[in-house]
Parts: C-alpha cells; sequence; structure tokens
C-alpha cells in the first residue's frame, strides 16, 4: 500500500520514514508528486490540525495520507508555546535556534524545573474512509544548556529523565523507542497494518 506522508519537514520524514521500516508500505512525500501545497493549520487542537493536512493531501493526491501536529507544552508558561510551537517566534525565517532562544527568554524568571511535555497528534485520512487520530505524548523538563547533536526543533532543549539525555542527544533508533511522534505513529502503523 502507497502511504502519503503530510510532510516535507527533513526531521519528520527521517522519522518517521525510520519507524516505517520492515512494514509493507511504499512511502511517498508531497515533493514526490508534485504537490506544493502549504495548509493553513487553523484547528484549534493537535487533532485537528493533523485532521486539516491529511484531509487535504489525501483529496489531492487520492492516497492514505498520514499527517502529524505537535507542540511542546512547558507548564511554567501554562502550556506554551503548545499549539503554535512552530510559530512561536512568528517573523517571517524564523529558525529552531530562534525558537529555542526565545523559549529560555521566557522561562528566565520561572522557578525551575521546568517540567514540560512533547504532544503529537497523528491523523490517517483514506478515500471514502473516517479520518483516524492517534495520540502520543513524552514527559520532560526543559533546559537551559543545548545539548546534542541529533533531532530538530526544541529537542536539544527537552531533556528525558529516564534516558538522563535530551531528545537531541538520542540518536534516532533510540528516539523513535520513546518520543512522542514515534508512539503515535506506532499506533497508526498498528492500524494500517489490520485494515
Amino acid at each position: 500500500m502507497k502511504i502519503l506522508i503530510a510532510t516535507n519537514n527533513k526531521g519528520k520524514k527521517a522519522e518517521i520514514s525510520a519507524l516505517f521500516e520492515g512494514f509493507p508500505f511504499e512511502l511517498c512525500f508531497p515533493t514526490d508528486l508534485g504537490i506544493d501545497t502549504d495548509v493553513d493549520e487553523t484547528g484549534s487542537t493537535y487533532a485537528e490540525n493533523a485532521a486539516l493536512k491529511a484531509e487535504t493531501l489525501c483529496q489531492l493526491s487520492g492516497l492514505v495520507t498520514l499527517a502529524d501536529d505537535t507542540g511542546l507544552e512547558v507548564a511554567a508558561l501554562d502550556g506554551r508555546p503548545g499549539l503554535h510551537s512552530k510559530r512561536y517566534v512568528p517573523t517571517a525565517g524564523a529558525t529552531d535556534a530562534d525558537r529555542r532562544a526565545k523559549l529560555l527568554v521566557e522561562l528566565t524568571d520561572k522557578p525551575t524545573p521546568w517540567l514540560a511535555r512533547f504532544v503529537c497528534s497523528v491523523a490517517v485520512a483514506a478515500p471514502g474512509m473516517p479520518t483516524q487520530y492517534f495520540d502520543g505524548e513524552v514527559q520532560g523538563e526543559i533546559v537551559t544548556r543545548e545539548s546534542g547533536e541529533y533531532g530538530f526543533g526544541y529537542d536539544r532543549l527537552f531533556w528525558i529523565p529516564q534516558a538522563d539525555r535530551t531528545l537531541a542527544d538520542l540518536p534516532m533508533p533510540e528516539k523513535n523507542q520513546i518520543s512522542h511522534r514515534a508512539v503515535a505513529v506506532n499506533k497508526a502503523i498498528q492500524y494500517l497494518i489490520s485494515d
């Protein structure tokens, strides 16, 4: 079965592709199909944003489509950046480093530990079928010093106590055993296998 993964993010493509290894699916991405559509994330939940992407690209491609929306929720910031994790710095051309820097500035006067969680919702849309949803999360805390060479986004600041490292310190095989995205995508894979 051919499955469209609704992302052009290099980090997500690599993580999701690794999770699908060994399963009887052929993965493709929007650029493989000449699809150059950027879906506005106007939902009020991660699941709604994932569904917007999955359903739009499913309609454009006619393929079973998997999309995710992920956010970092920091307790000391009342759950921010949350749904706006990717757009936390609203300036055009803002980088992951810009977003991490803003996060640390906002946490400066907050008491530690800075408990946080990554939340991921995956939506699977298929022609003529109701959209299916799968969730995952990982608990941790934000640290003041970046660490790690792997991952992307906020991974360099997200400390996993049970691993005694940041997400960015974990090579992909290790990260894909515990991450929020891995939990959600693995649930989706089990659904796709059983369908």
